[in-house]
């Protein structure tokens, strides 16, 4: 009877432990203001059930399309196609505090991008900076933060101006996506328009961007880079080739930050492919055994091994039951894969095998009004 009840009360326990620990993880959705969009979505994560509910709707400016959490876990920022007040043109950021206990956002201040439409949002290690990369504008800006989360006004910004030889979409230079290097020293930027990633040695002191000794590296032209991924060993750089449906792989010189290209047009898509395509977000897996890639026109997501040297090598892909799969996350567990379909509304999830990379369909899609970005934290 006694050894009956101790059975009895370690599983109810272990339910209750583990009943705790799902309910804290939280996904945010960023989306565009169409279809009904109310902002940005929020849902818990029953990571033993394979089910996202809902928690919160957040209203805000015109399409909050990439989301960002601090390293602390305390705030989210948002970057917005709306404009911050009346006066000031081109988009905004939104800072939101996180409540600890339940994963809700409440809103602390809204600022100005410094550039028309927004597309992406990173922090440095420590917190106390954020990047901001404006398509239209061609403009990076590294944005102070205080310590309450509040946005400050800038510290620098980079203006980029260039083409090349694709002649609807290199016109002129489109800022795609910065990341800070894993050691805090290098911030890295993506210009689709020009075909080159520049490289900045970052002073945390002061908050600017330097020169470094390499400046920038260049794809094929016409390949247009959108986002990147470094490798959890920090030695490569891994760019989504947007026009181009591919991937270059870098080599990163840990010492100055200098990038040497190892593969470059490394093709995403099955030979026998013919549709119109281009590629979107890329994710290395948290053991860093294979990349990942969106491809919105193939509507699937391209699957590459990793090899002890960091080159890459197309495995299959995997097709994820909606329209434009922009976005997509990988858990910090990696063992699921969410995507968010743009046009067709929904967020779909895919069990990862551990052995060989492949995806699995888990549960049905969960609907979002364009979803086209997914953040996911695990609460204190």
């Amino acid at each position: 009877m006694i050894r009956r009840l101790l059975t009895l009360t370690l599983l109810t326990l272990c339910f209750i432990f583990t009943y705790a620990q799902q309910k804290k993880e939280i996904l945010y959705v960023g989306t565009f203001s169409v279809r009904g969009s109310q902002g940005i979505y929020s849902f818990a994560f029953n990571r033993a059930k394979k089910t996202l509910t809902p928690i919160q709707q957040v209203p805000g400016l015109e399409s909050p399309s990439f989301l960002g959490i601090h390293p602390t876990r305390k705030f989210l920022y948002s970057v917005n196609r709306g404009k911050a007040s009346e006066n000031e043109t081109g988009g905004s950021v939104t800072a939101y505090t996180i409540d600890a206990k339940n994963g809700k956002l409440t809103v602390l201040n809204t600022r100005s991008s410094f550039g028309a439409e927004p597309c992406h949002i990173s922090f440095d290690k420590t917190g106390q900076y954020i990047f901001v990369s404006n398509y239209n504008e061609g403009n990076l800006v590294v944005l102070p933060l205080f310590e309450d989360g509040l946005v400050g006004n800038p510290s620098d910004s980079k203006k980029y101006i260039g083409n090349s030889v694709n002649s609807e979409r290199q016109t002129s230079s489109h800022l795609h996506s910065a990341l800070i290097s894993p050691d805090n020293r290098f911030l890295y930027a993506a210009d689709l328009g020009t075909d080159k990633l520049y490289i900045y040695n970052f002073n945390l002191k002061t908050g600017t961007l330097d020169d470094s000794k390499q400046k920038e590296a260049s794809v094929k032209p016409g390949c247009g880079p959108r986002h990147f991924a470094f490798h959890p060993n920090g030695n490569y750089m891994y760019v989504a080739e947007e026009l181009s449906s591919t991937v270059a792989t870098f080599k990163i010189d840990k010492k100055n930050g200098d990038l040497t290209i190892l593969q470059d047009s490394v093709l995403a898509l099955p030979k026998s492919f013919a549709g119109k395509n281009t590629s979107a977000d890329i994710h290395v897996d948290p053991k860093g055994k294979f990349l990942y890639m969106s491809n919105r026109g193939y509507n699937g997501l391209s699957i590459f091994s990793i090899g002890a040297d960091g080159k890459i090598k197309l495995v299959g892909q995997q097709t994820t039951g909606g329209n434009t799969p922009r976005n997509f996350m990988i858990d910090s567990k990696g063992e699921y894969i969410f995507v968010a379909h743009q046009d067709s509304d929904t967020i779909a999830m895919f069990r990862i095998n551990a052995k060989t990379g492949m995806l699995a369909p888990v549960g049905k899609p969960v609907k979002v009004p364009a979803p086209v970005c997914l953040k996911m934290i695990a609460l204190p």
